[in-house]
């Protein structure tokens, strides 16, 4: 059993983490669990972003995109390998839990392989046609529009 990592910072990105998180996410784009993102977009999408680091490391990360008023998305959620099973991932998502609860958004919802992983952290799984906002922003675009396999969760904040 993997031992729990009690040294990590959850903080914001910033520019310096441009190319790890190109690197992690490019890791998990190469596998199709998750979209790629070019060092460019990164950049420009910095604010989103947020890292998780383990003496000085970059190993993990996650964002937040704005899809309605009431609406957030949790989008690039990743850790690297070796520190997956520590809790990290669960710390991303606190982090990114108060963040919209800060922007007062009472939704935050994510699409994933990993429902397990979300519904320990208090997520509920859904019908990912109750996000149009999503359809319409993001779905239309992917090449697996037709043919989706991530099941859609959803936590409501309160």
């Amino acid at each position: 059993m993997a031992s729990v990592c009690k040294d990590v910072l959850c903080r914001s990105a910033v520019p310096e983490d441009v190319e790890p998180l190109y690197q992690m996410i490019s890791g998990y784009a190469e596998r199709g669990i998750m979209l790629p993102r070019s060092r460019e977009v990164l950049m420009r999408q910095l604010e989103l972003f947020i890292v998780a680091e383990v003496d000085g490391e970059v190993v993990g990360c996650g964002s937040l995109c704005k899809l309605g008023d009431d609406l957030v998305e949790i989008r690039s959620l990743g850790i690297s390998e070796g520190h997956k099973g520590m809790g990290i991932g669960s710390k991303l998502v606190e982090g990114l839990i108060i963040e919209a609860r800060r922007q007062r958004i009472p939704k935050i919802m994510a699409l994933t392989y990993e429902v397990s992983f979300f519904i320990k952290n208090g997520f509920d799984v859904v019908n990912k046609e109750i996000f149009p906002e999503k359809v319409w922003t993001d779905c239309i675009n992917c090449s697996k529009q037709n043919n989706c396999d991530e099941i859609a969760v959803l936590k409501m904040l309160n």
